[in-house]
């Protein structure tokens, strides 16, 4: 097959690559559309593994299933999220893509397109266990909705983690006050956000404190960089709480002893253990992670079908699997603002 493998010298090239082993309890899919995401040129540029095949969110049709595999079927289309950029035998910028079935989720008819699907990946992962898993955030999973409409902070919310975050938090019945650019107000907004501050107003901190009534105790912050965390932090009420980081914690952010940070690494759902050399540290498999991840998709087909959750707004990017480095470099430049660049295979 064709696939877009890291080099040694760390560039993103497609080349010939192995059709990836199918196990007992895998499926093997055929790729129709991917998307990108920043964790996929980072891992280009700084951790990933010579050999290793790049992306990590698909939508595709299900062409072979491991002899212990009930569902998904041969021809279902399903989406889902891999590691890439770690290992030569999982990665979704690839003409086929292996992964576990039962992380994967099947598009209910008349939904979603393959590009739409494909934005279901990283982001939507990292925000169901941000805000959902019992050591992260802990909240009320839907369909179930919390008992009181309390606030939740999502710094960040034109963010590709913020966009599901804010539609998911709707759907459990909290109130969501966010931070975006002006330009993206209206989106948020209309994404289930009952109120947004410009991250850049000086006074961002005591209008989400009007706003709230000074409520707030937990918070995902889908940036984790450049003062997000301070922000964050101070944000809280008077009795601190909890804020969610998608990036290592600045132990800088804060001199409140009240606020505790918790970071979160979607990859650590998937089943694999897998190093993490930014910090020198090895992430052995986490059972815990992979079984509330599980548990969770089983519920997104019929939060699609219900219409619950949307897709993200889709940038579809000409050229297929050799446009992706020109793709990645974009994101290199910053140029990416609430869409999901998208491919199809």
């Amino acid at each position: 097959m064709k696939a877009v493998v890291i080099t040694d010298d760390h560039k993103a090239v497609v080349k010939d690559h192995p059709v990836p082993p199918v196990g007992d309890d895998d499926v093997l899919i055929k790729t129709v559309a991917v998307a990108q995401n920043p964790t996929d040129w980072k891992h280009v540029d700084f951790i990933g593994t010579p050999g290793s095949i790049n992306g990590c969110d698909f939508s595709g049709h299900v062409v072979k299933v491991g002899k212990n595999v009930s569902t998904p079927k041969v021809g279902d289309h399903i989406a889902g999220f891999v590691h890439g950029s770690a290992f030569t035998d999982e990665g979704a910028f690839a003409e086929y893509v292996k992964t576990p079935a039962n992380l994967v989720w099947v598009v209910p008819e008349n939904t979603l397109s393959h590009e739409e699907a494909a934005t279901f990946g990283c982001a939507f992962w990292t925000a169901v266990q941000a805000l959902y898993h019992p050591t992260r955030l802990g909240l009320v999973e839907p369909p179930a909705r919390a008992p009181k409409a309390e606030w939740v902070l999502v710094y960040g919310g034109s963010s590709a983690v913020g966009q599901f975050a804010i539609q998911l938090l709707r759907l459990s019945g909290y109130k969501v006050v966010t931070t975006a650019s002006p330009r993206n107000f209206e989106l948020v907004r209309s994404l289930g956000a009952d109120a947004v501050f410009d991250y850049k107003d000086p006074e961002v901190v005591s209008k989400i404190k009007a706003a709230t009534g000074d409520s707030v105790s937990v918070a995902l912050d889908t940036i984790s960089e450049n003062g997000s965390q301070t922000i964050s932090a101070e944000s809280l009420g008077p009795s601190g709480g909890k804020v969610v980081l998608v990036l290592t914690q600045d132990p800088n952010a804060t001199s409140r002893k009240d606020v505790q940070f918790k970071e979160t690494l979607i990859y650590t759902a998937l089943g694999r253990g897998f190093p993490w050399p930014i910090n020198n540290h090895h992430f052995d498999v986490s059972h815990e992670d992979t079984a509330h991840m599980v548990a969770f998709l089983e519920k997104v087909s019929q939060l699609v079908k219900d219409g619950g959750v949307k897709s993200l707004p889709v940038k579809l990017w000409e050229g297929g699997l050799p446009a992706i480095p020109d793709g990645l470099q974009y994101m290199r430049e910053g140029k990416v603002s609430a869409q999901k660049i998208v491919y199809k295979i």
